[in-house]
């Protein structure tokens, strides 16, 4: 049985290129980036070229790139340090309903230290409006924290436009991008941005790597204390693999970025046209045109998220649910709450997402299962009985 893997926002299989980049450093050049002696210079050397790499993609400067142990990390420390140093100046915050938990959970640790966050709402396509935020900004707001796009339902929302009513009003600007560095076009300048996390894993490079960008005269301090590695902003011996296996990733996204893409959309398209017109009361989620290329959300009714994933599972097919199980009580995705799905409608979520792999006959090979598997639990469905029996009816 063939494994199909459409878990891509989850994490990415490492490329090979990006491996074989990576294997010196563990045996080879080994040597502590921060040390005075030869072989140390070559890991020194290989950190350098990476973040020079990372930096001329974004439009920023080599030396405003931090690399980080991913974008949880990320996230964390621009939430928490912009708290610790502004704080005197205000302790308001924005972000939106539908961030990713590294967000939202840092935001709720930070309102326990006595700071105030406004969530703001977004439309039914997961859309924060510009308009939106500038009638939240206060004179005692610090920081604005908007995701580039959305790692459940793909939205990518209008960063440009948000990071511009933001430097409008002098407050600072972070986007998690977790999902969207490697995908699509950045220009840190261009949009706004002060703040930028990332992740290796999302992009086919390895886990336990991401960076943070903070643009020149930021005042956020140190998250990590220890040494003075990065800058003396994030202590702890570099991890030169990892962050040479991350510049190498970038380097082939970047390089691959518009083919892979258009390919990606394409087949992303031909698979919610099928589902669409072959499986009944089944909802897309998320903006049809401001979306990740890769990305399919959809809710099918009277159907739980999670027995499908099991039976997708059992087919070799591998995808996520917008649910999570959390103390034994199923809880809907917290997005697709915020799009303004009801409960019963968010409880059968499936999230698809492609990779740079993935080829068409997998994708008939997964919607005919998930048409099969969608039916077989309706036919179980008493609930689905009774409002097929009234739509008859009517």
């Amino acid at each position: 049985m063939e494994l199909i893997y459409l878990d891509n926002a989850a994490t990415t299989r490492t490329a090979p290129e990006v491996v074989e980049a990576m294997l010196p450093f563990f045996t080879e050049y080994y040597g502590n980036a921060s040390t005075v002696y030869s072989l140390g210079d070559k890991s020194k050397e290989a950190v350098t070229n990476a973040r020079e790499t990372i930096a001329r993609v974004l439009g920023a400067k080599p030396e405003e790139i931090y690399f980080t142990a991913g974008g949880s990390e990320a996230d964390n420390w621009a939430l928490k340090a912009t708290a610790e140093a502004y704080g005197e100046k205000g302790k308001h915050i924005i972000t939106s309903k539908i961030e990713h938990h590294a967000i939202l959970h840092t935001c709720q640790w930070l309102e326990k230290q006595g700071f105030e966050v406004t969530y703001l709402d977004v439309d039914e396509n997961g859309l924060v409006a510009p308009e939106a935020l500038e009638q939240a900004i206060r004179p005692d707001t610090i920081l604005v924290s908007i995701m580039f796009a959305n790692n459940e339902i793909g939205t990518i929302e209008p960063i440009a436009e948000l990071g511009a009513v933001a430097r409008k009003h002098g407050v600072l600007f972070h986007t998690d991008a977790v999902q969207a560095f490697g995908q699509v076009p950045i220009d840190v300048d261009a949009m706004n941005i002060d703040m930028l996390s990332s992740s290796g894993h999302k992009l086919n490079g390895p886990k336990g790597i991401g960076f943070l960008y903070i643009r020149k005269g930021v005042k956020i301090r140190s998250f990590v204390h220890g040494g003075a590695q990065e800058r003396k902003r994030r202590a702890g011996t570099e991890n030169v693999p990892g962050i040479v296996g991350f510049g190498k990733a970038v380097e082939l996204a970047v390089a691959t970025m518009e083919e892979r893409c258009s390919r990606e959309r394409k087949l992303r398209d031909y698979m919610i046209s099928r589902i669409e017109s072959e499986i009944p009361y089944a909802r897309i989620n998320g903006d049809r045109e401001n979306r990740l290329p890769n990305n399919v959300n959809v809710c099918f009714r009277f159907v739980e998220g999670e027995s499908m994933l099991i039976m997708l599972d059992m087919k070799g097919i591998c995808a996520s649910s917008g649910s999570a199980c959390t103390s034994g009580s199923l809880d809907p995705s917290h997005v697709l709450l915020a799009i303004g799905l009801p409960h019963e409608i968010a409880h059968g979520s499936l999230r698809l997402t492609l990779g740079d792999d993935t080829t068409r006959e997998q994708i008939d090979t997964t919607v005919d299962a998930i048409r099969d598997i969608v039916q077989h639990l309706r036919d179980m469905s008493p609930l689905y009985e009774d409002f097929v029996k009234k739509q008859q009816e009517k």
